[in-house]
């Protein structure tokens, strides 16, 4: 197979959940044990650190690796989704695998692959693992996929586990209340392997506490012992007021390992400056408040639930422009009335002058925008629809003036698509 039709054979096997929703999620860790014990057990033969949290998971891994990466180590990255490229999900030292690597682990491991049916991230997760396993990595930096428990790449038992925070999103899978999401999230804690837990929420905290007791597993809560409040200190290179959250909880991770093992014993002050400097640098992270365009200035945002939002809102309040020009399009298992109502009422709070243009990401979940027009429009909420990404964009821009903002935010999948 070429390596598109090794990617049309992994996305058809079982379809992204990402992409799909919930068809295809798989509540079941045991295909992804039964997968690596055929492939020799490649997640015992790397040291690794587990990323968990509602928010904020993607960029602490890309920090922490970025960190890794400044004191020398061999880093591997496993993050998802990807945004453009299938193989941005797996890197060393910032280097996305190799085409022929995903070929030839798919063609050796076909009967494997097929016979267990595997779904698209069990086996990316295989994919991953065998690739880190065999590139002899120092250490990797494993971002989980969905909750925690039951996700596929909880098979690693890691130096550190790290759970930035806890929302209500996939609420349908995980559990309608943040205690019910804390403990599907809290699924990463093992025996006796420290965790720090990004912020002290009163309703997750006891759950985190009590998990990591049962686990004898110590736990520290980054925001009691960090609080950044310029994010220039640390880096140009993200902006993201919510960044400060994430910053907090990966110098809390750093201390930690520092005192763990002789192995991590040396990351430097040096290290932490530089790896949290160049992280997009070091790891082409995408999508977090990236700057894509200028006069007017245009920013994609993955900001696709509540929390997220509400970090954005307040990066947004600190900002100087005549005008907001909102691109969004969402995903059809969000929220969106809330969302919707949520940015407008803000939006209003901060005395903003907008304009939206509705919109839909090119994935097969997505919410129709004729839908999504349709029920802003019964809440008062006026826009234009329009039938992708790009052409939403330009239209912005087009209606915009130089000292104006557009901002292109509600999905990963709509920022996949801006930066496609």
């Amino acid at each position: 197979m070429t390596y598109q039709e090794t990617l049309d054979f992994m996305f058809s096997q079982l379809p992204m959940y990402h992409r799909i929703g919930a068809a295809a999620y798989k509540a079941d860790i045991q295909p992804t044990i039964d997968m690596m014990e055929a492939l020799g057990n490649p997640e015992n033969k790397f040291r690794s650190i587990h990323v968990a949290g509602t928010n904020g998971k993607g960029s602490v891994s890309h920090m922490l690796a970025s960190i890794l990466q400044e004191a020398g180590y061999k880093v591997g990255l496993y993050t998802s989704p990807h945004l453009v490229d299938f193989r941005e999900r797996i890197r060393i030292n910032g280097e996305m695998i190799p085409e022929q690597e995903v070929v030839d682990f798919v063609a050796t491991h076909y009967p494997l692959l097929t016979t267990h049916s595997l779904s698209f991230f069990e086996m990316t997760v295989g994919l991953a693992f065998d690739y880190f396993a065999r590139e002899q990595v120092d250490i990797a930096v494993i971002e989980v996929g969905m909750g925690g428990r039951l996700d596929s790449t909880n098979v690693i038992t890691p130096l550190l586990s790290v759970i930035t925070n806890i929302g209500l999103d996939h609420t349908q899978f995980l559990g309608d209340t943040l205690e019910k999401i804390a403990r599907e999230k809290a699924g990463i804690i093992k025996d006796g392997v420290p965790v720090v837990v990004g912020e002290t929420q009163p309703e997750t905290a006891p759950v985190f506490r009590a998990v990591a007791a049962a686990h004898a597993a110590p736990i520290t809560f980054a925001d009691q012992h960090y609080v950044v409040d310029d994010i220039s200190r640390y880096t140009e290179e993200l902006t993201g007021e919510y960044q400060k959250k994430n910053i907090a909880t990966v110098l809390e991770a750093v201390e930690v390992l520092k005192h763990l093992s002789p192995f991590t014993s040396h990351l430097s002050p040096a290290a932490v400056r530089q790896g949290l400097a160049r992280v997009v640098t070091n790891t082409h992270l995408q999508g977090r408040w990236q700057t894509i365009g200028q006069e007017p200035l245009t920013i994609c945002e993955t900001a696709h639930n509540e929390p997220g939002i509400r970090a954005m809102l307040g990066k947004l309040s600190t900002m100087s422009f005549r005008r907001l020009h909102l691109v969004y399009g969402c995903v059809n298992d969000k929220d969106f009335r809330h969302i919707l109502q949520l940015l407008t009422s803000q939006f209003s709070v901060f005395n903003f002058h907008f304009s939206i243009y509705f919109t839909q990401p090119s994935v097969p979940r997505r919410l129709p925008v004729a839908d999504l027009v349709s029920a802003a429009h019964e809440m008062g909420i006026e826009g234009d629809a329009y039938p992708n990404v790009k052409e939403a964009i330009e239209a912005a821009r087009k209606g915009a003036a130089p000292d104006d903002l557009v901002l292109v935010t509600g999905s990963i999948f709509l920022v996949a698509d801006a930066l496609a």
